[in-house]
């Protein structure tokens, strides 16, 4: 039995003048209140009540306990509801890690919307298309496209989001529209090299099952959005996130292929590590950004309009 049980079982029997009334009132038996005080009399080597069939009543020393045991508990209700109250202040430094080209168009646009509910608050950013140890670099949260493997992370999916091919109209009437994915080894694909990257091949989904294709291209590149460009300018095709490409689909600047193989599992996800306390300021953070990311036509108007809706709104 934990110290806290016994002593506050202890103060409850002493104000309720018996076993019966205490046990009423932590929804157990008379029976087990005894053995609550039976052990903490064990432990401490000295009686604290004297009971007889015409009640109990308080030695000398039960006497003194007793007020110390009323302080205890006063101020461990004082510290546990401080606590609870500061789980909802946002304050102190948040430090983010998010994809570069993600990062600077759908991370850092919200950070002052955000700060405004919370000035409290510090934020540092860091865009990297590197995946970075939160642990281990000091980050608070980080920002990811994809799955998350590592069993330390906790991810939260912001929003739903796959990765397709794409290319420009004029690309593929020159060079053709692939069917299958194996078609890809035919086309200029234009490939992320970091490690761990798409050097490894572009996913894809077929009858229920995850397969990847390697691909080949002239040009690969670590910068996210540089490959994007090269895509726009016609120069091959790319393995994009439908998150960033549908503001150029609606203006018929790109068009995709191979839909029917795409595969699901490519969200956008913010992660922390695994922890006892989420802190409040992860926490209204991710909650946040899901709430604009969530805001209907915030994809379609690249996020500005839809935005200053859900940070005035609030």
């Amino acid at each position: 039995m934990d110290r806290h049980t016994e002593i506050r079982s202890f103060a409850l029997v002493a104000e309720k003048g018996s076993f019966a009334a205490a046990a009423l009132v932590e929804g157990v038996t008379p029976v087990i209140m005894g053995r609550r005080l039976d052990g903490l009399e064990r432990r401490l080597g000295v009686k604290l009540m004297h009971r007889s069939t015409r009640g109990l009543t308080l030695t000398d020393l039960g006497e003194q306990f007793l007020e110390q045991c009323r302080q205890l508990l006063r101020e461990f209700d004082e510290i546990e509801h401080g606590i609870s109250a500061g789980r909802n202040v946002v304050r102190g430094h948040l430090v983010v890690s998010a994809p570069a080209a993600f990062g600077r168009r759908h991370v850092a646009p919200h950070a002052l919307g955000f700060r405004a509910l919370h000035p409290e608050l510090k934020m540092s950013f860091n865009f990297t298309d590197s995946v970075v140890d939160l642990v281990r670099e000091g980050y608070d949260m980080s920002i990811r496209i994809g799955e998350v493997a590592d069993p330390n992370y906790v991810p939260v999916r912001l929003y739903p989001n796959r990765r397709v091919v794409c290319g420009t109209p004029d690309y593929f009437e020159r060079h053709g529209v692939p069917r299958q994915p194996e078609d890809l080894v035919r086309h200029n694909s234009l490939a992320f090299n970091l490690a761990g990257g798409q050097q490894r091949g572009w996913s894809f989904v077929r009858d229920g099952k995850l397969f990847a294709v390697r691909v080949e291209g002239d040009l690969a590149c670590n910068d996210g959005e540089l490959l994007f460009d090269w895509v726009k300018q016609g120069l091959g095709v790319g393995w994009r996130s439908t998150w960033e490409i549908q503001a150029e689909l609606r203006r018929g600047e790109l068009v995709t292929v191979l839909d029917d193989f795409a595969a699901p599992s490519y969200d956008i996800q913010a992660v922390y590590p695994q922890q006892r306390y989420l802190p409040a300021k992860v926490r209204h953070f991710i909650d946040y950004l899901k709430a604009v990311y969530n805001r209907s036509g915030y994809w379609e108007g690249e996020g500005e309009d839809t935005a200053r809706g859900v940070e005035g709104g609030r």
